[in-house]
Order: C-alpha cells, then structure tokens, then sequence
C-alpha cells in the first residue's frame, strides 16, 4: 500500500472528528454570544449559520455517507437506521430555534436541550463508525459526504 492511499485510509475517520469539532465550536459561538439582553444580529447570524452547518452536515451523511457505509457494510444497518432517526430529532430542534429566538429566556434552554442531543449523536457515531471509517476506502470529497463544513 502506498503512502498516500494509507492517509487516505485514516482520513475518514479524521474527518469525521474534525467536522464534529467544528460543530462543537460553532454551538460555543452561538451560546457564547447570549448576554440575556435582546438578541443581537450577531446572535441571529450565527445561529443560523450553526443550523445551516449542522442540517448540512447530517443531510450529505444521510444522502452520501450512510449509503455507502449500508452498502460496504450490511451489519451497519441498525447503527445508520439509529443516527439517521437522530439527524430528524436535531432537524426538528434547529426548525424550532427560530421560535426560540423570539425570546431569549427559551434560546438558552433550547440551546443546551440540543446541545446535548447533539453531544450524545456525536459520541455514539464516533463509537459506533470510527474504526469502520478508519478503514474505508472512498474516492469522495469529504464534503460530499460529510457536509460542507
């Protein structure tokens, strides 16, 4: 095997971990810029861009990741079936933020429900497709599989 195809090897794995690290430091952004006061621009942009992020990221799972993972990997179903069930609970959740922005005593509390929601998906994906991810042999960019982020 050649270098760069056993970088590759491991990359997907990496990439999974570095997209939920970035999502992890957007919802930071996002719940580091509530000050109890009226809900600023700022607040409002990054919020949204955090929703676009996240609803990017699992829809490219569903529509690209999954499928091949299904495909490759037969055994996998129950655990995709699990995190694709958890991508339309946080849907839910972001199409419900615009509610909770209309009140910054709801923002904080929806924030931290989907902030752990997202936590757990996160931790049980991660357990669960790691070492399968780590071997997986894909011909993609990663944005076409894991969200533009």
């Amino acid at each position: 095997m050649s270098e760069g195809a056993e970088h590759r090897l491991v990359a997907w794995n990496r990439e999974l971990i570095a997209a939920h690290e970035r999502l992890r430091a957007a919802l930071r952004v996002v719940r580091g810029s509530l000050d109890g006061g009226p809900l600023s621009h700022d607040l409002r942009l990054y919020c949204h861009g955090f929703c676009a992020a996240l609803g990017g990221h699992h829809e490219r799972e569903d529509a690209g990741l999954f499928p091949e993972l299904a495909a490759r990997h037969p055994s996998l179903a129950p655990v995709l079936a699990k995190l694709t069930e958890d991508h339309q609970v946080v849907a839910s959740l972001l199409n419900q933020l615009d509610d909770a922005m209309r009140s910054p005593e709801r923002l904080g509390p929806h924030l931290d429900g989907l902030a752990a929601i997202m936590e757990s998906h996160f931790q049980y994906e991660e357990r669960q497709l790691l070492e399968v991810l780590a071997a997986l042999e894909l011909d993609a960019e990663p944005s076409s599989m894991l969200g533009p982020l």
